[in-house]
Parts: C-alpha cells; structure tokens; sequence
C-alpha cells in the first residue's frame, strides 16, 4: 500500500491510497480532479474510488467533476452528510475493499459536520495501517466545531481514533501542523515531546515538505485535544473533566492570535 499526497488549494490535501500489485487505487477528498488524476496516470494507477471526508467544498467540491472524468467511479461519503456527488452513502463500522489486499473501514467522527467519516485503511498484515481523518482531526490539532458539541469531539478524537493501532498513520485535510503545535505549548509548556515536534515541523516546512502523516501514538503525545482525558492536562486549562478541557481547549484555539482558518 503506497499512499502519495497531492497538495490541492491553499493548504489542503488529497490522497492516494495505491495497490502497487494491482495497480488500483482510491483518491481521498479530490478537490482538484484534473490533478489528482494527473498524479494516477504518472503513477500508472486505475482510480476505482472516491473516499470523502465531509461536505465542506475544499474537500466535495471535486467530486462531480471526478464522476465526469472517470465514469463508473464510485465515490463514497457519511450517509448524514449530504456529499456532493456521493454513489455509496457509509455509516459508522461499514467496509468496503479497494482491492483484495486493501480494506477501507468507515468511522463515524462526528463535530466539524455531523456525518463526518475518517477512513480506516488496511492492507498486508506487515503494513502499518493508515487513517484519514479530514478535518476531525488535524497533527496536534482538530476541526472546528461547526455541526457538533465538545461531547462528540471528545468521543470522535478520544474513543474512535485513540482506540486505532497505535503506529496508525494519521493523514488528514490540512497542512496547519506548525500552528497547531504552536498552540499546543501554550496549553502544555512543559511536554517536551511537543517542542521538539514543532522544530522537527517547521524544517519540514522550511524545506517544503509536509509534516504528514503522524501517529496515533505521536498524537496521544503531542495533540491537547487528544489528551483532554488527562488528568494534568485538565488542571492546565482548569477543567474537570475531559469534555470540559475538550471545549475550553477548543475555545482557546478559536480565540488564539495565531489562529489557522479551521
């Protein structure tokens, strides 16, 4: 399973998932059709599917056009979400095969839109998995809560994703990581782990390359969100609970000068 980014717009990001037996693969939030499939042809590949994330147009907004170029493409999306060009509407546990090596398991990640789906891709027993989260959860960071509650959030990010395979590959919608960790030590000043990610981060970007994909285990180390359920990350922002500090880290971001557009 060979997965290669594709930078669309500003700052978002397209991916394909690629069989390198069978030479088929999927394109995950295809905003710029013309140059995903551009990237598929270089790389010899036939695209069988469409994996959408949720209804915002930066990540939909290709889909229709994709149909057009590639007739007979099924394209996938939560069956809440009202995807623009959805063929195969997915619930929370559905699966589907890209090829008899890879699988796609649909999650239900509910909160930046109410039927938002991260995908949960697998293929030979020796790969480590990958999941594309969109725009629930971001490398230290997370969605902004337009359709859901800080209770959604916290079970989408701390039960749904935490409970992935710890060397789970994280590829999500955007390229906001150095902002995001930014962010992130003014909440744990003291977590050396998101210190050093941050200047691992902003060489990456320096030098023009992305900072995707993390971890589940990088993330359960350096994302706030994803560590609302502790207990000393709880006292940082004075709450007592984990859909407290959920919401007021959440908040914090939307008010922080440094602020990203999500």
């Amino acid at each position: 399973m060979k997965i290669i980014h594709v930078p669309c717009l500003e700052d978002n990001y397209s991916y394909l998932i690629i069989d390198e037996a069978t030479k088929e693969a999927a394109a995950v939030d295809p905003v710029e059709p013309e140059k995903v499939l551009k990237v598929a042809q270089d790389n010899g590949v036939h695209l069988k599917l469409v994996l959408t994330t949720h209804h915002h147009w930066d990540h939909a907004g290709g889909n229709e056009r994709m149909k057009e170029l590639v007739p007979g493409i099924k394209v996938y999306g939560g069956s809440v979400d009202n995807v623009k060009g959805c063929t195969d509407k997915v619930e929370n546990g559905d699966k589907f095969s890209l090829s008899s090596d890879i699988t796609v398991l649909s999650l239900h990640t509910p909160c930046h839109t109410k039927g938002h789906i991260s995908y949960f891709v697998t293929g030979k027993e020796e790969e480590n998995p990958a999941v594309f989260t969109g725009d629930t959860l971001f490398v230290a960071g997370c969605g902004k809560f337009f359709e859901g509650t800080a209770e959604q959030m916290h079970h989408s990010l701390c039960v749904t994703l935490s409970s992935l395979p710890k060397p789970t590959r994280v590829y999500c919608g955007h390229e906001y990581t150095v902002k995001n960790l930014q962010f992130a030590v003014t909440v744990e000043p003291d977590n050396a782990k998101i210190s050093q990610k941050l200047s691992w981060a902003k060489e990456q970007r320096q030098s023009g390359l992305p900072t995707i994909p993390s971890t589940i285990e990088e993330e359960l180390e350096t994302n706030p969100f994803m560590r609302a359920d502790l207990t000393e990350v709880q006292e940082r922002v004075g709450c007592k609970s984990a859909v407290e500090a959920m919401r007021e880290i959440r908040q914090r971001k939307d008010t922080w000068r440094g602020i990203s557009s999500l």
